[in-house]
């Protein structure tokens, strides 16, 4: 017989303990850990069955190898980031923050889809069929012939879509709002979140349908739930935006059949999101190019060249501890860069108030944006502009060197085709040139500082005689 027991389980990062704590001791986290019922012994779970034992088959890895057969949505900037549509028999995490517009850019690509003949099944636990219907309308999608439910219980969704002609596009919204019967717990907890996204990924395997689920993010940013389930899926995409902004960025952070850290940008209208076919103009286009302190950074997401502005200001602190504020890039980073600039450069700096922050909300990753950090710093510190159409990307060493970065060819493509006319950067390959632009290669970064410097409008303050 099945014997029931009580467990507890973090659920931040899915940890199980005997007892309940207030604080996990696997992450750290405080009052997340939740008692959970779970069945043990012989017979558990109410559809518990035996293997047949039966051997699988082994085959050599060398042979024939076929293409994953994909559904193109015809949004070409979601096909971009799932590397070409999304792959029939796989599984999607998308996650993002409440009202980024998961909802609206997922029922505009069902919507897609099936105009174009595909059969496309929406299962909604969070709304209840007029809403969804009434946010088609609002869009102008009410025509579209999509397939929708109301329903949380995993087993009555598995049983819904294998009642007749397999789908072609299964989109869960949320994957935390559903339950099954074989765990005896509360839904969004990290037992259920786990078994039902195991119930629809085995699904989307045996019926060759695509299935798409939605999923909320913690405080953190990160997908609510067991990372256990980001590995189970086939990919996982992060819905990125900023309140203040209209765009959005949908971010690939993982995908099997696809480059991973592609992005596609996305215009939040009245009529929905709408694709940016051009997002490096978009991210430039309230650029002030005579204010000290801005630096155009040509940079790579995935294999799209974006550039991207990157403001810096430098201000006397008042205070004993000198404030820094970072938003878009990595603090650790930037505190990297400024001790470089002290130590490297003679640049007295470390005693200011330093707030960075990359223009138009976007996230930067890449280490080939110290070049353009340290531009946009010494800019603020000596109060000269930039000159406009001039772009900056390279890595910097801790022993103050440029170090070269790849995909120079495309960054240098794409600050042509925008109307730059000159760049700054470390030393480039024969192959990365580009006859058209003016390009400045520094070896090493004090003499970059000296360039700025000298164009400046004040002096930068004269290092401590003991510093050196």
């Amino acid at each position: 017989m099945a014997k029931t027991r009580s467990t507890f389980v973090c659920q931040s990062c899915g940890a199980v303990t005997t007892r309940w704590q207030g604080r996990c001791d696997a992450c750290g986290e405080w009052n997340t850990i939740v008692e959970e019922l779970v069945d043990s012994g012989v017979g558990a779970g109410p559809k518990a069955a035996k293997s047949n034992g039966r051997p699988a088959n082994l085959v050599p890895l060398s042979g024939e190898t076929e293409s994953a057969a994909r559904v193109v949505t015809g949004l070409a900037e979601l096909d971009r980031v799932t590397g070409g549509g999304f792959v029939k028999g796989s599984a999607l995490l998308v996650g993002g923050d409440p009202g980024i517009g998961k909802s609206t850019l997922l029922l505009q690509s069902a919507a897609a889809l099936a105009n174009k003949g595909k059969r496309v099944v929406y299962v909604s636990g969070e709304e209840a069929v007029a809403q969804v219907r009434l946010r088609a309308q609002r869009l102008g999608l009410g025509e579209a012939d999509v397939l929708l439910a109301a329903e949380t219980n995993v087993e009555i969704i598995l049983a819904t879509l294998e009642n007749g002609a397999p789908p072609d596009l299964v989109i869960i919204d949320s994957i935390q709002t559903l339950w099954t019967d074989r765990v005896d717990s509360a839904p969004g907890t990290v037992t259920q979140v786990r078994t039902s996204a195991q119930a629809l990924t085995r699904f989307a395997k045996k019926s060759g349908a695509a299935v798409v689920l939605v999923g909320h993010v913690t405080k953190d940013g990160q997908i609510a739930g067991p990372r256990v389930v980001e590995h189970m899926v086939d990919a996982v995409l992060y819905f990125e935006g900023d309140s203040s902004h209209t765009f959005r960025i949908l971010r690939g952070v993982k995908n099997r059949y696809g480059a991973t850290d592609e992005i596609g940008v996305f215009a939040m209208t009245e009529r929905g999101l709408e694709q940016v076919a051009n997002p490096s103009a978009l991210f430039l286009d309230q650029r002030d190019k005579d204010a000290a302190g801005s630096a155009v950074f040509a940079g790579m997401e995935g294999t799209r060249p974006l550039l991207i502005e990157i403001q810096a200001l430098v201000a006397p602190s008042p205070l004993g501890t000198p404030r820094r504020a970072v938003v878009g890039w990595d603090s650790s980073r930037l505190s990297m860069v400024l001790a470089v600039l002290e130590t490297r450069c003679g640049v007295r700096i470390g005693a200011n108030d330093i707030y960075l922050n990359v223009a138009g909300g976007l996230k930067i990753n890449e280490p080939a944006a110290d070049l353009a950090v340290a531009a946009a710093l010494i800019s603020s510190l000596t109060g000269s502009p930039l000159p406009a159409d001039a772009v900056y990307f390279g890595e910097i060493s801790l022993a103050g060197g440029v170090r070269p970065v790849v995909h120079g060819s495309l960054r240098l493509r794409e600050a042509q085709k925008l109307g730059f006319g000159s760049v700054v950067t470390g030393k480039l390959g024969n192959a990365d040139r580009n006859s058209a632009l003016d390009v400045t290669e520094y070896g090493q970064l004090a003499d970059m500082v000296s360039s700025i410097a000298a164009a400046g409008k004040r002096p930068m303050p004269e290092p401590e005689p003991d510093a050196w």
